[in-house]
């Protein structure tokens, strides 16, 4: 029986809490001519270019997983994020989060889900941030007991006793995401979606909400989709890694796996006594170390050298520039 119990628990947390197959989304960009006569005929007979913010994206993410999803500006990922929170219509391809369809059974989704932009936020500017608390308590009907429970726990977790009772307006930047990320969690969603939640946020700020998105998903079992530009927000939170390109996907494993692909990859910076820098990248498997250092000491006006080991930072933004190519994730230039 104990087994029986086991067996179906564990099955219950390999579950896909999302599934995206083949998604497609395209946006009509308007041509834009110059001329009087060519702005006339616009008017009658507009053109538009195509782009395709995301090409056939496929993943699956399990339940309580903790998902890195990144990409340089214009990848794509804000639209898919927006597609998965039922936000945007797909063009294309089928997604199916929590069981539902996110755009054509979004009532019922976002009873379950929970957002943070960390640009935008969702707190009533003139109110005291725990009356905002009280409105979302209002909006998500969540049963008073449930409510007064979850928000003494982030009220604790989050250090925010002494700011509760301030009016949004007189919080700073760290106090207000903080009190976005607790009207988001107010009422338990099973899926969250973090879109830049440290941006802009000092050391202290940035290391709080870590800990706290850390917390949700441990002891919760949260499913958290991470969208961030710091990479030790991916590096201290994320357990997996989808990078995003052009609308397409490039990567999507492990940081640690990522970090081994290319741990054979290595940068010396050189110092020249004219106050010049040069950073030499190359492969320890293709041109040995002694190699390099050989060719380097052979020229003159150095004056120290330096050998950098490869971080995960690094690493994407190598991806970003081209420098690493994709997706054969094989060996750098």
């Amino acid at each position: 029986m104990l087994l029986k119990k086991y067996m179906k628990e564990r099955d219950k947390n390999m579950e896909n809490m999302i599934e995206v197959r083949n998604l497609k989304k395209c946006y009509k960009i308007p041509v834009r001519s110059k001329g009087m006569a060519a702005t006339i005929k616009n008017l009658f007979h507009r053109k538009y270019d195509i782009k395709k913010a995301v090409d056939d994206i496929s993943f699956s993410i399990k339940r309580g997983e903790v998902v890195g999803f990144i990409g340089p500006n214009g990848a794509g990922k804000s639209t898919t994020i927006k597609m998965l929170s039922g936000i945007l219509y797909p063009d294309g391809g089928k997604v199916k989060s929590n069981g539902l369809v996110p755009f054509k059974q979004r009532k019922q989704y976002v009873k379950d889900i929970g957002v943070v932009f960390g640009q935008k936020s969702q707190l009533n500017w003139d109110l005291p941030l725990i009356e905002s608390f009280e409105l979302m308590r209002y909006i998500y009907k969540i049963p008073k007991e449930k409510y007064e429970a979850n928000l003494e726990k982030f009220i604790k977790l989050l250090d925010m006793e002494e700011f509760i009772n301030r009016p949004v307006r007189q919080l700073s930047l760290g106090q207000k995401m903080r009190g976005d990320i607790v009207a988001a969690l107010l009422h338990s969603p099973k899926i969250v979606f973090f879109d830049e939640p440290t941006i802009g946020l000092d050391v202290v700020a940035k290391e709080k909400i870590r800990e706290f998105v850390k917390y949700m998903n441990e002891k919760e079992e949260t499913t958290i989709i991470f969208t961030t530009h710091d990479m030790q927000d991916i590096e201290k939170v994320c357990d997996r890694l989808i990078i995003i390109d052009s609308g397409k996907k490039v990567y999507d494993g492990s940081i640690s796996e990522i970090k081994n692909i290319y741990a054979n990859c290595k940068s010396i910076e050189v110092l020249y006594e004219d106050g010049r820098k040069e950073i030499k990248t190359f492969n320890v498997n293709e041109t040995p170390m002694n190699v390099v250092m050989e060719n380097l000491f052979a020229k003159s006006g150095i004056k120290d050298i330096s050998i950098i080991e490869p971080e995960i930072d690094g690493i994407i933004r190598d991806i970003y520039e081209g420098r690493i190519k994709l997706p054969a994730l094989e060996g750098c230039v």
